[in-house]
């Protein structure tokens, strides 16, 4: 079974959520066994997901049945799940039972707070590694996903689980996503020990979620950079939560002084603070920096997870051998994903990488052997810990404004280039809704008009980042 779950009794506690529900091991085992006489063996459904026990239980029941979900966020945009649901055409469609706008029928099931659905579509051809898919791109409209194996889950567990060296005393505060593949790797290495998952849809300042880390007990918190922001604004460091002895930080560089802030708290009430870096791609963290490290080598991703390796190659492809040196990041592993789908006939393509993964990151490795990421070398940002594409927020742009644009930026602000002061808030506004960023991280400039070369290409170095 997977992830060694015989292993534990049907009465473990798998999650908790904040409205006060308990998942218990043994229902999740019913609902795959359900999911097994109900649904046509290898079925394709879109599983669209809130943070809360249902959620679990469905993404879990889906992998354990042999079905093959498309885990997503119940709040996907409208035009992006029509996209998608255009290009895969899933047999069935699961949402929560009181999400408007899914009308497909018949019900097949109903369960946790979710209404399984059949389309009517027929079955597609997958390969028989194929354990679920993940968008790649945000909420930019791509429908390229990326194609995870049941051995990626099982390394990402057990990579997981020993770097962080956890146990069944576990009791995770999970705030991330299950569509997020960092969010959905906190369930499988939680429950590859037994421990208990923690889950909450509600915010950060709501009184609600203070209340569930107390009375629950929470011992770790994971985030993104923007969480951490959040977090310092609420002046943490002056709350007593002694129970909570692991601060996990991953989704994209953080500013060096929230970093040093929460690195101090972490040294000094004998907690610790663990970087992460990782990628859809390679199955979640790739990457991770020792406690011990936090400070002395702050802005590092560290080293390879266990298990795990990281090199970098130069322009040619050659692996560079001496450090320090800066070159494209590379690693290599079991937790490495098959490849990307990009339409339905995809989904029965095998192992395209082999475990093997160029990360598109050009990195500087120092003598001690800790890797910095330097830059990107696609066009790519991670804004709040979402992977957004510059061209596809382009694309976006294009249907919005009448005028010239194109977009550039850093991990921390997206770019927006205009030639019409008058477009800037219909431009800003329409990015805001489509990839799910506060105002704060998108700025526009105006521009006469852009930089382009002979072809007419834009000359995006011109623009420049700020």
């Amino acid at each position: 079974m997977l992830l060694d779950l015989e292993r534990f009794s049907p009465e473990l506690t798998v999650a908790i959520d904040s409205d006060g529900r308990v998942l218990k091991l043994g229902e999740v085992l019913a609902l795959a066994d359900m999911m097994r006489s109900a649904l046509p063996a290898r079925s394709l459904l879109f599983l669209l997901t809130r943070n809360n026990t249902g959620g679990v239980a469905w993404v879990l029941a889906s992998l354990l049945s042999g079905n093959v979900p498309l885990i997503l966020n119940a709040n996907t945009e409208e035009s992006l799940l029509a996209t998608l649901t255009g290009t895969y055409l899933p047999q069935f469609i699961c949402a929560p039972a009181d999400m408007a706008g899914v009308t497909v029928e018949p019900v097949v099931a109903e369960e946790f707070g979710y209404r399984l659905r059949a389309t009517g579509a027929p079955a597609p051809e997958m390969h028989p590694d194929l354990s679920h898919l993940l968008p790649t791109s945000g909420s930019t409209g791509s429908p390229k996903l990326v194609r995870h194996m049941y051995s990626n889950i099982e390394a990402a567990a057990l990579n997981i689980s020993t770097f962080f060296g956890l146990d069944e005393t576990e009791r995770p505060l999970m705030v991330l996503p299950l569509h997020y593949t960092m969010g959905l790797s906190m369930v499988f290495s939680h429950l590859k020990v037994g421990a208990t998952l923690l889950i909450t849809d509600a915010k950060m300042t709501d009184p609600v979620f203070w209340k569930f880390i107390k009375e629950q007990e929470a011992t770790s918190f994971t985030g993104v950079p923007f969480s951490f922001d959040v977090l310092d604004k609420m002046r943490f460091y002056r709350m007593k939560l002694p129970r909570l002895t692991l601060l996990t930080q991953g989704g994209g560089r953080m500013p060096e002084a929230l970093n040093l802030k929460f690195a101090e708290y972490c040294r000094d009430n004998g907690k610790r603070w663990i970087a992460t870096y990782g990628q859809s791609e390679g199955t979640a963290r790739m990457a991770w920096l020792p406690p011990e490290y936090a400070i002395s080598k702050m802005g590092s991703i560290g080293i390879a997870v266990p298990n795990g390796r990281l090199s970098l190659r130069d322009a040619d492809g050659n692996e560079i051998q001496e450090s320090p040196a800066t070159g494209e990041m590379c690693y290599e592993g079991r937790n490495v994903t098959m490849g990307y789908a990009r339409c339905r006939a995809d989904l029965a393509l095998g192992d395209e990488r082999h475990g093997f993964l160029p990360t598109g990151d050009i990195a500087y490795r120092d003598a001690d052997g800790f890797y910095f990421i330097k830059g990107r070398m696609g066009r790519f940002l991670k804004l709040y810990g979402n992977r957004v594409g510059l061209d596809e927020s382009e694309q976006i742009l294009r249907g919005a404004v009448t005028c010239e644009c194109a977009c550039t930026g850093t991990d921390e602000r997206l770019v927006i280039h205009l030639t019409d002061a008058a477009q800037a808030d219909t431009a800003k506004e329409t990015l805001m809704n489509a990839i799910h960023v506060p105002a704060t991280a998108i700025a526009v400039r105006v521009h006469e008009e852009l930089p382009k070369n002979e072809a007419g290409k834009i000359l995006y170095a011109r623009l420049g980042n700020e």
